[in-house]
């Protein structure tokens, strides 16, 4: 009894090394049976759209200046009654800040004083010429009588040289005090000219606003000292109107031909998750830039921002809207790619790059994880349709089924094919036999696909 009992247990050993080493191979070789991973073809709209990034800023916005040197002595007051600061809502004409004036308003009574003083200048230069053509008049009458004198031997040569110097010097004496009258005049207009323009700068002490607006920078404080030279210096960033706003995006040169002026565009804001704002292509501006290597162009999208909720220079993950189908047939993308172990259909058109497909949603930016594939150098261009394949589960095994690739949006891809209906089991992916069995084990597990395009 104890060499019966003993040689089951000996039996009993080996079996269980046989069974574990056998478990053991088979997670390794992953031999067995295999279990598909399989999605529905179903009927869905598919918008085919192009993701970018943008800013987004106010349509209108004024950068006020000074155009004089001192310092902030005061800010004025807004809306509100309340001292000028961010978000402050002003009108056109509103004192935005002061700059202290004292040199100024000395030099306005100096060039006051000096367009008197000009003035002055051509008063008494009037009264020389009026007394010049006094002494011309008797001048000329004196010398009117040398003359007649002269004829009858009456006067001496002398008197008669003496009546005609003087009649000479008053008439030089005359134009001489004309054109004193001429420079006194001269000087007025220049003294005019220096007080209207320290006029202007004491006028220019004054920040005012240009329009009615809401004021999105204040970038001076009180006691702060300007500086205006080449470039006048930025004191405040006012937008006109923030209940209309635009998104400036930046577009892959790859893309811009599928962007046009009057497009529908969705975008969305981190700040705001959940939220999709709409919008509409308005501008692309023709000047490029090149940053890296990479050309990129500026479109401007405008919006209604007419619940405020939107603020100035909030980033955007903005969809271009470029085509759309309605209740098509439409499968995963990764259906698209996948093809059984070791068939040469795994490089079939469309199984490498995605969705094979013509309009998928190509990033600006670069592509994404998961079923969102890089940018496919081969696919037909957007709205054409190329041939591929899917397969599909029949009666446990797959079976291919040719279809043609129509749109994607990035997940899933309408195609047509006359072997494939709606509510079709389509191959997404395939599970090993063992690799099912660790994963019904231990619910950590990680899954391991196979096939084409899949880890191993």
């Amino acid at each position: 009894m104890k060499r019966l009992v003993l040689w089951i247990l000996v039996l009993a050993a080996f079996g269980a090394g046989g069974y574990f080493g056998w478990r053991w191979y088979q997670q390794r070789s992953g031999a067995g049976p295999s279990t598909y991973r399989t999605a529905p073809v179903k009927r869905a709209d598919v918008v085919s759209s192009i993701s970018a990034t943008g800013t987004v800023v106010p349509e209108d916005v004024v950068d006020i200046g000074a155009q004089v040197n001192g310092q902030i002595a005061t800010f004025g007051a807004g809306t509100d009654g309340k001292p000028i600061d961010y978000r402050s809502t002003v009108v056109q004409g509103a004192v935005l800040a002061t700059i202290d004036d004292a040199i100024y308003a000395a030099q306005v009574a100096s060039d006051e004083a000096s367009l008197a003083q000009a003035k002055a200048s051509v008063t008494v230069g009037e009264a020389t010429r009026d007394q010049a053509k006094a002494k011309l008049d008797q001048s000329q009458r004196d010398w009117a009588r040398a003359q007649k004198l002269g004829e009858s031997r009456a006067l001496s040569q002398a008197d008669y040289d003496a009546s005609r110097s003087a009649f000479e010097q008053a008439t030089a004496s005359l134009a001489v005090s004309e054109a004193q009258i001429v420079q006194a005049r001269s000087q007025v207009a220049i003294a005019e000219a220096s007080l209207q323009r320290s006029r202007r700068n004491l006028v220019y002490c004054t920040i005012r606003s240009p329009v009615n607006g809401v004021v999105i920078d204040r970038r001076v404080e009180i006691g702060q000292t300007v500086v205006s030279s080449l470039n006048a210096p930025s004191l405040f960033l006012l937008a006109k109107d923030l209940s209309r706003m635009q998104v400036l995006v930046q577009v892959n040169e790859a893309d811009i031909g599928h962007v046009k002026p009057g497009a529908a565009v969705t975008f969305t804001a981190d700040a705001f998750a959940g939220d999709a704002f709409t919008g509409e292509v308005r501008k692309v501006r023709l000047n490029a830039t090149m940053t890296q290597n990479v050309v990129t162009y500026t479109v401007e999208i405008t919006t209604d921002n007419s619940s405020m909720k939107l603020l100035p220079y909030l980033t955007a993950n903005v969809r271009f809207m470029i085509d759309k189908r309605e209740q098509v047939l439409t499968v995963p993308n990764a259906a698209l790619r996948w093809s059984p172990t070791g068939e040469a259909g795994a490089a079939s058109p469309g199984a490498s790059g995605g969705p094979g497909a013509s309009g998928g949603q190509r990033p600006s930016q670069g592509a994404g994880n998961g079923d969102r594939a890089p940018r496919n150098p081969d696919a037909p261009a957007r709205g054409r349709r190329s041939t591929s394949q899917v397969w599909v589960l029949r009666n446990g095994e797959p079976a291919a089924v040719p279809v043609k690739v129509g749109l994607s949006d990035g997940s899933n891809t309408e195609v047509s094919s006359e072997g494939l209906d709606e509510g079709d089991e389509v191959i997404v992916g395939e599970l090993s036999a063992a690799a099912a069995a660790a994963a019904s084990t231990n619910p950590f597990a990680p899954q391991m696909f196979k096939g084409g395009g899949r880890g191993r």
